[in-house]
């Protein structure tokens, strides 16, 4: 397994497909890393979709967006699920924020949080508009996850730096 990126290094582009929910669409799109730089983006990669504590996670990230948003920040859930399964969370909780499609977990693995049996291990990584990596947690068990406040702290003291 490769280690994640360190702190206050640029972090390698990644292309994955993904989709958002628009009212009642579903937009379908591939998200690259490189089309964020300006702006900060938290990276939230979760092992399942429809799951209960992603749930709880995706969900507390969608109704917590405006949060985000006003720190000019956006949220991307990533796991090993494929789009089709996505779509299927994103309608049945109504979860606003883009969720990407890493089945072959090659981005989970260049972030160094790629785990046997579970896929990939629950994490938050939050990239600034430089493109580096400035934040990160990766939990050991995963039964928890890091709360809106907790990252719109740390998305505070990046945009004061």
């Amino acid at each position: 397994m490769a280690a994640s990126p360190d702190l206050g290094r640029p972090v390698a582009d990644f292309a994955l497909p993904g989709g958002v929910l628009d009212g009642d669409t579903f937009v379908r799109r591939d998200y690259r890393l490189s089309e964020r730089g300006g702006h900060p983006l938290v990276l939230a990669f979760y092992p399942g979709d429809d799951t209960t504590v992603c749930t709880k996670q995706m969900c507390s990230y969608s109704s917590g967006l405006e949060t985000f948003t006003d720190l000019g920040a956006e949220v991307w859930g990533i796991s090993p699920q494929d789009v089709d399964s996505h779509e299927a969370f994103a309608r049945k909780y109504d979860l606003r924020i883009p969720l990407l499609a890493d089945t072959d977990r090659s981005v989970a693995q260049a972030f160094g949080i790629a785990a046997r049996g579970i896929g990939v291990r629950r994490s938050v990584f939050l990239i600034g508009s430089d493109g580096a990596l400035h934040w990160k947690h990766v939990a050991l068990l995963g039964v928890t996850f890091q709360p809106v406040e907790t990252l719109a702290r740390e998305l505070a003291a990046l945009k004061a730096a």
